[in-house]
């Protein structure tokens, strides 16, 4: 900015005055002026400007293994190396999720299952496993909860619901919403926590309607359910934490632009770092010969 100022104004003052009064020497003026001009790199500003623009769109949290995966599918292709190196130039350092914290109450009297799912979380079909569970998010209005149905198949959210209570229909809502979404066929497996919500005898009804078997965690085993928990985990890490929400509208209105997100852009490694709506699809063309 200094030099900039004197050769802008070297008509107007003398060189050696404005340098002694701007405090740079002048062989380090003129040093300046006769450097060669860097040539303009356009691949690697289209490289930067790709790098940026992949990185906000997956919430600021993708470090370089999956930066490169990412841009692989813009048909850039670059090494980690290359990638590291350049998100560090760029200043984009990756978002890192806290620990999460159980939500729904098990101290009660009512009846729990086995579980039955045993940690098994690879299932190799879509709508045979289901996992469920419940978090809450502050707002400056209260609390809001959202309960959500996830497909252990791809780890799609094939239900869920927001409410300002915690109440079964809470629940009941979301694996409604999942299940004539999805139309699963009798004895899927519906696997939860042992919270007084799923453990009800509304619940347990519909469960029975459905025509669904029935999976709960061991007590205080948060990790039973660890793929619904990392979800909200992820959710909060990647967009909740970092807005502070002054109704519980504009929470809500976030929260649903995250599910669009994760459902449809968000890479997972079980997915091969596809999208659990790009996995499906690319399943369904292998099957239909399509692909």
């Amino acid at each position: 900015m200094r030099f900039q100022f004197i050769l802008k104004h070297k008509e107007d003052w003398p060189i050696r005055v404005m340098c002694r009064v701007m405090k740079v020497s002048s062989s380090a003026f003129y040093d300046w002026i006769h450097a060669p001009i860097k040539p303009f790199d356009a691949p690697e500003f289209h490289l930067d400007s790709a790098v940026k623009s992949t990185f906000k769109e997956h919430k600021m949290t993708l470090g370089s293994r999956r930066m490169v995966t990412e841009l692989a599918k813009k048909n850039i292709v670059i090494g980690r190396f290359k990638a590291r190196s350049t998100m560090r130039k760029l200043g984009l350092v990756a978002r890192y999720p806290k620990k999460f914290k159980t939500t729904t109450d098990s101290n009660h009297s009512n009846r729990i299952e086995p579980n039955k799912l045993n940690r098994k979380f690879t299932v190799n079909e879509s709508d045979r496993v289901w996992t469920t569970d419940i978090t809450y998010i502050a707002t400056h209005q209260g609390f809001i909860y959202l309960a959500v149905v996830m497909d252990l198949y791809s780890r799609r959210i094939v239900g869920w619901t927001i409410a300002d209570n915690m109440r079964t229909e809470l629940c009941s809502n979301a694996l409604n919403m999942a299940y004539w979404q999805r139309k699963p066929t009798s004895g899927l497996l519906h696997h939860s926590d042992r919270g007084s919500q799923y453990t009800s005898d509304d619940y347990r009804k519909l469960l029975n309607t459905m025509k669904m078997n029935v999976s709960m965690s061991g007590k205080g085993e948060c990790w039973d359910n660890a793929p619904t928990e990392r979800f909200f985990r992820s959710l909060k890490h990647e967009q909740l934490n970092y807005e502070t929400f002054k109704t519980k509208k504009a929470t809500e209105l976030s929260i649903l632009d995250y599910l669009a997100y994760y459902n449809g852009k968000r890479p997972h490694s079980v997915n091969g770092y596809l999208s659990p709506i790009q996995y499906e699809n690319k399943v369904a063309k292998k099957v239909s010969g399509f692909y």
